[in-house]
């Protein structure tokens, strides 16, 4: 594997980042997720787009143009003879000293890996997937603002703990407020008749990319979407509920919480979903070639 660092192309066994550098130390930069289908790359713009917004915020400056980012993540993808799989591009604050201060990091850290990844397992598209409720309350927007992806992704990691010690794979997250968020690492939707609904960003979710995508899919089949604010009820009383996110694509809850999610099974409206989500990105994005 050739991993994209600082503008060269290593061995995977030469990819190393200093001990010094802040993305280590302090969790102190940003990432993104995007997935290759058939030799094209999925919404590269638009994940692009968001790690320059995410390092804004935290005000890193990455060094390079979104054109320079756009092209690296080309050029690693034919490196790797990637026709299908997952990328993860990552910005650090670079090296600096033991103390907070990052204006003491000269220059960020620019990595590209193009590697593959199954999230969840196959059957569980077909079955749907069971969840809990996690006691880790989701972030507030004033302490780490859920909309950055940042490489300090504690919060969601104690959650998905607390999943995993729970014998199922995912969790649901609360706000503050008591408000559902997202889940550790996909967006949530429910279905109610012709109604599809999902918790609006500023309720402490990351406005999903895929998430997009599947709302603008589903007003297309002429269903009724909208951001709403939801508690667990919405979830416990809908027709159908499902996760999205870059790695997960679309994936069926069926239970949540020892309650079954309609007749606990996946539902119509999910599976066209899925389908309509496959087609898209298995026929559009940018060519590797």
């Amino acid at each position: 594997m050739k991993i994209y660092l600082n503008g060269d192309l290593v061995e995977e066994k030469d990819a190393k980042v200093s001990v010094f550098d802040h993305g280590l130390l302090y969790g102190d930069g940003v990432f993104e997720g995007t997935r290759v289908y058939n030799g094209r790359i999925a919404f590269l713009d638009e994940h692009v787009d968001r790690l320059f917004e995410s390092a804004k915020v935290i005000d890193l400056t990455i060094g390079m143009t979104k054109e320079e980012i756009k092209a690296a993540t080309i050029e690693t993808c034919k490196a790797n003879g990637i026709k299908n799989g997952y990328l993860r591009h990552v910005v650090t604050r670079g090296v600096g000293t033991l103390g907070l201060n990052p204006y003491l990091c000269k220059k960020a850290s620019v990595i590209i890996i193009a590697a593959d990844i199954q999230l969840y397992p196959a059957e569980l598209y077909e079955t749907g997937m069971r969840i809990i409720t996690a006691g880790t309350i989701r972030n507030i927007a004033e302490a780490i603002n859920p909309r950055v992806k940042s490489l300090n992704y504690l919060n969601n990691i104690m959650a998905k703990i607390e999943a995993i010690n729970a014998g199922v794979m995912e969790c649901l997250m609360l706000n503050p407020q008591g408000y559902v968020a997202e889940a550790s690492g996909d967006n949530v939707f429910v279905v109610k008749g012709n109604k599809l609904m999902t918790p609006p960003a500023w309720c402490g979710g990351l406005e999903g990319i895929t998430r997009n995508k599947v709302m603008e899919l589903a007003a297309d089949m002429g269903m009724d979407v909208s951001e709403t604010v939801m508690t667990r009820y919405e979830i416990w009383t809908a027709d159908e509920a499902f996760l999205t996110g870059t790695a997960a694509e679309v994936i069926a809850v069926v239970e949540l919480d020892k309650r079954t999610i309609g007749d606990g099974k996946p539902g119509p409206a999910t599976k066209k979903l899925i389908e309509a989500y496959r087609q898209f990105v298995n026929n559009n994005g940018v060519p590797v070639e």
